[in-house]
């Protein structure tokens, strides 16, 4: 089975380490190393969650030009390797990889899955998380994107034995090129899709302000901050920390929602969270119909509570 490899500056991250897991459940993961940057560390950190094999195709143009030139090299290797299947991680980038390699390779395409079972039947949760279903690939090499956090990232050896691959690009490929990066400056929390913990607040956090206690909460747990749709509208929270179905779509081990009250396009983007923990004072907050567990409160009283409970912990 073929891996994508998510990696920046040569670090692999995490999303790729829950693919290769789902993948050994499955088969043999061979991890796809696209672009610049591969390292022994690198090598280490895939051999670790049992990468098999790991192709290397380290050349500048495929990192150069927007996203076809992954696409080709991926369908190369199923035309050469012929996996039985094909796992990317299902964010922006990579599920249009998996279009654009379901064209070239004539086969069916799932995103958005939350689990992979026998026979390569994907989970998924749609219509805003009204409908959960179980779909197959029936034509084609099955190329599923799985979304971060769906599944837990288990060590387990593997012989990561290297092969070197070029691909050579076609001029459609060339079409896009990269002219310039602006490296953004990371803060202290985890990126936001990748967190294990998430701790978003809404509407009833009152104001931009009072997002401060959320923050305090989140850095006691080492977690993510998120926000609904309510709160990054009335310019309380930053856009880009927007969790739902027009926002980010999160499935964190452990999600903490304060002042949400749940309207689907808000649980459509967080609803396959591992464990829901919801703090409202309005015991009739939709939310609730979720959470697997629930404070009845004012969260400006029950936030602080909690973050000093954890601070005694420590």
């Amino acid at each position: 089975m073929l891996v994508l490899v998510e990696h920046v500056d040569g670090d692999v991250k995490k999303v790729t380490l829950e693919l290769l897991t789902l993948a050994r459940s499955l088969g043999e993961p061979a991890a796809v190393w696209a672009g610049p940057g591969y390292s022994e560390i690198a090598k280490g950190r895939l051999a670790e969650f049992g990468a098999e094999r790991v192709y290397v195709a380290d050349s500048a143009d495929i990192v150069d030009y927007v996203v076809a030139p992954k696409a080709e090299l991926l369908a190369s290797l199923v035309a050469s390797r012929s996996p039985a299947a094909v796992l990317v991680a299902s964010t922006a980038e990579g599920k249009e990889v998996a279009g654009r390699l379901a064209v070239k390779t004539g086969s069916g395409v799932i995103t958005d899955a939350v689990g992979l079972g026998e026979g390569f039947i994907a989970d998924q949760s749609i219509f805003g998380g009204g409908v959960n279903v179980h779909s197959r690939v029936s034509k084609g090499t099955p190329i599923i994107a799985v979304r971060p956090n769906s599944t837990a990232p288990v060590p387990a050896p593997g012989a990561a034995v290297e092969e070197k691959v070029d691909v050579a690009l076609t001029d459609a490929a060339r079409a896009a090129k990269i002219v310039e990066r602006v490296k953004q400056e990371k803060g202290a929390r985890p990126e936001l899709t990748e967190a294990a913990i998430v701790v978003s607040g809404g509407r009833g956090v009152g104001s931009g302000e009072n997002f401060a206690i959320i923050e305090k909460l989140a850095d006691s747990l080492g977690a993510a901050v998120g926000a609904s749709r309510a709160a990054t509208d009335a310019g309380w929270y930053p856009h880009a920390f927007q969790v739902g179905q027009t926002g980010k779509t999160v499935s964190p081990q452990l999600y903490i929602a304060a002042g949400i009250s749940g309207a689907i396009q808000h649980r459509a983007g967080m609803q396959t969270s591992k464990t829901i923990v919801v703090i409202n004072k309005d015991p009739e907050a939709p939310i609730f119909a979720i959470a697997d567990f629930g404070i009845v409160g004012d969260l400006n009283q029950v936030v602080p509570q909690l973050t000093e409970e954890i601070a005694k912990r420590e």
